[in-house]
């Protein structure tokens, strides 16, 4: 005979619970049919666990409980490598009858009256186990194989609310087997948002994909996922989303703020997701949110310089658009510090009316403002273009001396002494050659009188087309 007690389970398994003693039963029955049985119970790590009866006597042929407690109590489960385990020892009892003091006198002796009867491998299962594992991942090396054990001791809904964190988290692996072992994918949060709607706010485009796969499903009543994935600046989720709910889902839509998703965007800067949302989605950028900011507002408010050019590109006009308070984006970019957002803003606008109307104090007072002296308007002329145009001489002389290109080209390929020349302003156009403009003989004597300059030919080397004048606006 190569034992004389049986156990009923191949593992123990303790359903841990945070800071609580966690205790276990199991049951050992006495094989011999006519001769008690002195049991020995020890384990391999002796500071973490106790039993009710370390020794014991087992009538023959009859069973006990025996009860393993994790003590002293825990915040984490200590999992290992190895798993801890029970050593079950026993000896034959002729008398039936034994101290606590003999029978653990019996059992130091080692001897042929010893048997070896089970080594029993403890396990932790349970929420707080899976909730330790999803928290700590990929620290555990053995994360899988705890993980199997552990989820036998949840239910339906335990793996339901433990697939909410693993989401969050971004655990992809966690949040494939939790699916695997029965959680619900389409349950929600306290706040009725689906688990899309949480795995998009994490961020994590596989997750993402493993619950649509699973079957997830977008509740367009509460869910903003377009929102999300503008939050955290990912263009490949909005992509994936479209795709996969694009039935379900606006670009258009508003939260509970009364933003879309470019109002989002702008608020924090993602310049990538504007474009996206604007080009390919069809997103408008002149809404305004509850507070009555559109997203221009937002973006000059935080201070993003891309965010501005694009929504600027999309809505020249929002620029003169005020919020709920009566703001302008340039107000708003002022009272929060932004330089570097006024000559987009206004400054640029200033300037432009300035060499327009040859003030040439506002000039003066913008350049010193910060405004860029080579900024374009959206037909890409600078304020030069537009002094030349106009033959406003000290304009361009102030221009020139504060770093103005006199070889900018705008958007129709035209350079200042184009301008000039094809307005007819002689001193204009001589003065832009001195400093530098090319321009051919042929341009010249379109000029009134046309001019005759030997001592320019080698620089006559621009191809000059008629002016569209209906641009310049008097």
């Amino acid at each position: 005979m190569d034992r004389l007690v049986k156990a009923d389970v191949k593992e123990v398994e303790i359903a841990f619970k945070r800071g609580q003693k966690c205790p276990t039963t199991f049951r050992l029955t006495n094989l011999m049919h006519t001769m008690s049985v002195a049991v020995s119970l020890t384990t391999t790590n002796p500071s973490l666990f106790s039993f009710n009866q370390p020794f014991s006597i087992l009538p023959p042929l009859s069973s006990s409980s025996y009860t393993v407690i994790l003590s002293p109590p825990s915040d984490k489960p200590p999992l290992s490598s190895s798993l801890d385990a029970i050593t079950i020892k026993s000896s034959m009892l002729p008398t039936g009858k034994a101290h606590q003091d003999d029978l653990r006198s019996l059992f130091s002796r080692p001897g042929p009256h010893i048997f070896k009867d089970a080594r029993i491998p403890i396990s932790f299962v349970g929420p707080h186990v899976i909730e330790f594992l999803i928290s700590q991942q990929p620290q555990i090396p053995e994360i899988s194989s705890c993980f199997n054990k552990a989820v036998s001791g949840c239910s339906r809904y335990q793996l339901s609310m433990l697939l909410k964190s693993a989401v969050v988290l971004g655990t992809e692996y966690l949040v494939t087997n939790l699916i695997d072992n029965g959680a619900d994918v389409n349950s929600k949060d306290s706040d009725g948002r689906s688990m899309i709607s949480l795995a998009v706010k994490a961020g994590n485009i596989n997750v993402v994909k493993v619950l649509i796969a699973s079957g997830c499903k977008n509740d367009d009543s509460i869910d903003r996922v377009l929102h999300e994935a503008a939050s955290v600046n990912r263009v490949d989720l909005m992509e994936l989303l479209i795709t996969t709910y694009k039935n379900s889902i606006d670009f258009n839509w508003v939260d509970s703020n009364g933003r879309t998703p470019i109002h989002v965007a702008a608020s924090k800067g993602h310049a990538q997701v504007i474009q996206f949302c604007a080009s390919f989605g069809g997103a408008r950028t002149d809404v305004f949110d509850k507070n009555g900011s559109s997203p221009l507002h937002l973006a000059a408010e935080n201070g993003h310089l891309e965010a501005v050019k694009l929504l600027l590109d999309c809505s020249e006009y929002m620029k003169e658009a005020v919020n709920g308070k009566g703001k302008t984006a340039f107000t708003l970019a002022v009272e929060n510090g932004h330089a570097h957002l006024y000559d987009l803003l206004h400054l640029g606008d200033a300037l432009q009316r300035a060499a327009r109307l040859d003030d040439l104090h506002g000039l003066k007072s913008c350049l010193a403002e910060g405004a860029r002296v080579n900024g374009r308007d959206q037909n890409g002329w600078t304020a030069l273009h537009r002094a030349a145009f106009k033959g406003k001489i000290e304009i361009v002389k102030v221009l020139i001396n504060h770093g103005a290109k006199v070889e900018a080209v705008d958007d129709a390929g035209y350079t200042p002494l184009q301008c000039a020349v094809m307005a007819g302003h002689v001193d204009v156009a001589l003065l832009l050659i001195g400093q530098g403009a090319k321009a051919n003989s042929k341009n010249l004597k379109q000029l009134s009188p046309p001019l005759k300059l030997d001592c320019f030919k080698n620089q006559f080397s621009l191809q000059v087309h008629p002016v569209n004048f209906e641009k310049e606006q008097a």
